[in-house]
């Protein structure tokens, strides 16, 4: 067992005893969620709740009878939430290396099943680490949507996560990750502080590392749903960070051949058709583009191919096609509303 596997398994499955014993305002979801995602998490034992140390609320729309993959799952929080969103029909995975956390999560399986109304659970819960996938027996293009929760930052090896995520993913498939971001690369020392491993702040990636790591794996363009600044609240933790910033963002990205790495336009026009579920009104892609039920939008080639060559084509109609090309698309977040200090994560031109 490797220095930076063993310092995490020992603070989520020793130190730490619940949601309480965290130092710091990293691994804390701030998320609204809906009314059907709150009823579902009414449902889920206390035991599950009291120790999720989630950054954000990765929960992807319109999953029915889809296959969910959840990286760094804990207790099954999430895992527990999808298990009732994708239905009997579908599955719910969740991997995580810390037996301790991943008994509670089993010790409470049969339970949620019948509470969801299943007759059998259709969670698994793998102990492992998910640089190998393959190794875990998840197979190559076997998955609808991956998610994690605060747990990438975790991993030593960041470049292979990425690049197995994209393996297991089926065509149009959805990574759709929260996690902790930095403004700089941290120096050794501190990054490899235990308490700020722990906390999900020293392992934290660089946005421009993100960026590069992202593209390396083939992932062309990505985007930001949302994102809060960190507030760390530990004298200890923000003496050793220094100026750094932190981030807690939510990430989306498309398994999808046809994305370029810069948005172009091709005077193509995106309509939400208000079918998503919880959606009836708009559905936000991004933090900058969020569709009005029934009114045509002009879009770039590759926010066409999001809703378009993915799940949600069942709930856009898209006008045009990449026959012309009309130069570069402005698909600057703009008039967002963000603060200042937003860092320059987005893929997306």
């Amino acid at each position: 067992m490797d220095e930076l596997t063993a310092t995490v398994r020992d603070y989520y499955g020793t130190r730490l005893a619940g949601s309480g014993d965290l130092k710091t305002g990293a691994c804390c979801s701030a998320d609204r969620l809906s009314p059907r995602l709150r009823s579902i998490l009414e449902t889920i034992h206390p035991e599950v709740l009291n120790r999720f140390y989630g950054c954000g609320s990765p929960i992807p729309d319109d999953v029915d009878g889809l296959t969910v993959l959840d990286l760094g799952c804990g207790t099954g929080r999430d895992a527990f939430m999808l298990s009732a969103l994708v239905g009997e029909s579908g599955r719910s995975i969740g991997i995580d290396m810390t037996s301790e956390q991943l008994a509670i999560g089993r010790a409470h399986q049969d339970e949620q099943a019948r509470i969801f109304g299943h007759r059998t659970s259709n969670v698994s819960f793998i102990e492992g680490q998910f640089e190998d996938l393959s190794a875990l027996g998840i197979a190559e293009g076997s998955v609808d949507v991956v998610i994690s929760n605060c747990a990438i930052n975790l991993s030593a090896d960041k470049a292979k996560v990425f690049s197995e995520i994209r393996r297991v993913l089926k065509p149009g498939g959805e990574l759709l990750l929260s996690d902790v971001f930095a403004s700089r690369r941290l120096p050794a020392e501190v990054a490899a502080d235990p308490l700020l491993v722990g906390e999900c702040l020293g392992r934290a990636l660089y946005v421009e590392d993100f960026r590069r790591l992202m593209a390396a794996a083939g992932w062309l363009d990505f985007r930001v749903v949302a994102r809060r600044t960190v507030v760390i609240g530990h004298p200890y933790a923000e003496l050793m960070v220094g100026p750094t910033t932190f981030w807690s963002m939510t990430i989306r990205a498309f398994k999808l051949d046809t994305l370029e790495d810069c948005c172009e336009d091709y005077g193509q026009v995106a309509t939400y058709l208000g079918t998503v579920p919880d959606a009836p009104v708009s559905f936000g892609l991004d933090d900058h583009h969020r569709f009005i039920a029934g009114k045509p939008m002009l879009v770039c080639g590759n926010t066409a191919a999001m809703v378009g060559e993915t799940r949600f084509r069942h709930h856009f109609r898209v006008d045009g096609d990449r026959t012309t090309h009309f130069g570069r698309f402005d698909c600057s977040p703009t008039g967002t509303g963000l603060s200042s200090d937003a860092p320059p994560v987005s893929s997306c031109c």
